[in-house]
């Protein structure tokens, strides 16, 4: 059962979190989170001691929904393994074909707080990209295709370079290209195995 401490811990990273990816983690200030929120400063720092605390809650708060949304995507998808695996490019470019759009909040965060290794919004947006890989790979392993790890990381390496090159140019064609790639990675691992 939540308690109103919990959901005002919720309301508070709900808030942070667009925040955060509307305007950049530097630019935001706990000023501004506590009111987008709805909050006073003391009770945005009863629940956090620090932005930094915040900001790694942000982070591992879309974990697992962000891992859940890959996994839909590629059940969802007909076909052989391939073809899932250029599903989840495919529903990312449509996901992502909206000016709305920032990129990925981890790539992002990592990014900004690049200067900052052990920063644990750092720590955490790593355990997230590694947790999708070692999905991805025991998918790939489930269908018997061989070198599922390095298939997974190129894959990964695919993903995340589409997401990164769709953000500069803002065309589909990048993503496309990419979900391409893939299906033809893991056809010719599937044909070698």
């Amino acid at each position: 059962m939540a308690t109103r401490g919990d959901s005002t811990r919720e309301q508070i990273v709900v808030a942070a979190t667009r925040l955060f990816y509307g305007e950049g983690i530097r630019a935001v200030s706990m000023d501004a989170v506590a009111e987008k929120a709805g909050v006073t400063k003391k009770t945005l720092y009863y629940h956090f001691t620090s932005k930094d605390e915040l900001v790694a809650e942000t982070i591992a708060a879309r974990d697992q929904p962000t891992l859940e949304l890959y996994m839909r995507w590629f059940a969802e998808t007909d076909g052989s393994v391939a073809d899932k695996v250029r599903g989840l490019f495919t529903k990312l470019g449509k996901s992502v074909d909206t000016p709305k759009w920032r990129g990925c909040g981890f790539l992002r965060t990592i990014a900004e707080l690049a200067n900052t290794p052990a920063h644990p919004a750092v720590k955490a947006g790593a355990a997230h990209k590694k947790r999708f890989e070692a999905w991805l790979e025991a998918e790939l392993r489930n269908q018997d295709i061989g070198g599922a790890a390095a298939l997974a990381r190129q894959i990964v390496i695919l993903l995340d370079g589409a997401t990164t090159v769709m953000l500069i140019h803002r065309d589909l064609a990048y993503v496309e290209t990419a979900g391409l790639m893939a299906l033809d990675l893991v056809e010719r691992s599937r044909r070698a195995s």
